[in-house]
């Protein structure tokens, strides 16, 4: 069980000695083996929430748990990866893959053993010993979320891991995305603005305010799986995007 829930958490920050919010009892609960989206308006409080669940950041308020655990303020205990694959130059693609591991004390040997199967199934085959610079940014961010899945662990963060991507390498990331999913079953958080992303991707989509960011609303996609390109043009797709795009029009607001 992967249980994840946020209980009012809040974040305020001091700006010339007045408070600021940048998040706001945002209470919710991600479901073992869920893939839930979040969307809203830019700089309203997302990317704080995933910073407060990873431990890098203490909420003012508010507590996170895990499986009942409380796991407010302590770091490693969820996987998280960012938008950029933040892949180390000077190291092949699978000594860069293997770095979680290797932090956790695994032998550089056994760490490359258990790497190679992932790369070579996942769309890296050919490429293990590559350098970063000799990868497209699809197969960059196919390294990065490889990596992420090899420190197992059972929930993971992904903040708008295909944000730079052009449209077409991003559908086939999220197809990609998909597929690992389906095979690991891990619960995922996932941060974007894309609309149609959000709904392509997620069991539920949670609508953040414009700032300081408050859970407006936590929404049932309800689309059959597997999904693919026909997805996109089904009622129900539609009738949800045309909702969420009522609700964003709601929250535009000059928020930073």
């Amino acid at each position: 069980m992967s249980e994840l829930r946020t209980i009012h958490c809040s974040k305020y920050y001091l700006k010339n000695g007045e408070p600021m919010g940048a998040l706001d009892d945002a209470t919710m609960q991600v479901g073992d083996g869920r893939f839930v989206s979040i969307i809203g308006p830019s700089g309203c409080g997302k990317s704080t929430l995933f910073n407060i669940i990873a431990g890098l950041t203490e909420p003012s308020s508010g507590h996170i748990l895990l499986d009942e655990e409380e796991i407010t303020g302590k770091s490693g205990r969820v996987g998280y990866m960012l938008q950029k694959d933040l892949l180390l130059p000077w190291r092949t693609i699978l000594d860069n893959v293997i770095i979680g591991l290797e932090l956790r004390g695994v032998a550089k040997k056994e760490a490359r053993r258990r790497a190679l199967p992932m790369l070579q199934k996942y769309g890296l085959k050919g490429f293990e010993y590559d350098h970063p610079d000799a990868l497209s940014g699809g197969m960059r961010q196919r390294a990065g979320l490889i990596r992420t899945l090899l420190d197992d662990k059972a929930v993971i963060l992904l903040d708008e891991p295909f944000g730079a991507l052009d449209a077409q390498t991003r559908l086939q990331m999220q197809n990609w995305l998909l597929k690992i999913w389906s095979d690991f079953r891990k619960t995922v958080l996932f941060v974007t603005h894309d609309i149609d992303e959000a709904i392509y991707l997620s069991d539920e989509i949670i609508v953040f305010t414009h700032r300081p960011g408050r859970i407006k609303a936590q929404i049932d996609v309800a689309l059959p799986r597997p999904r693919n390109e026909k997805t996109l043009m089904e009622e129900r797709f539609l009738l949800l995007k045309r909702e969420l795009l009522l609700m964003l029009r709601e929250e535009r607001s000059p928020c930073g």
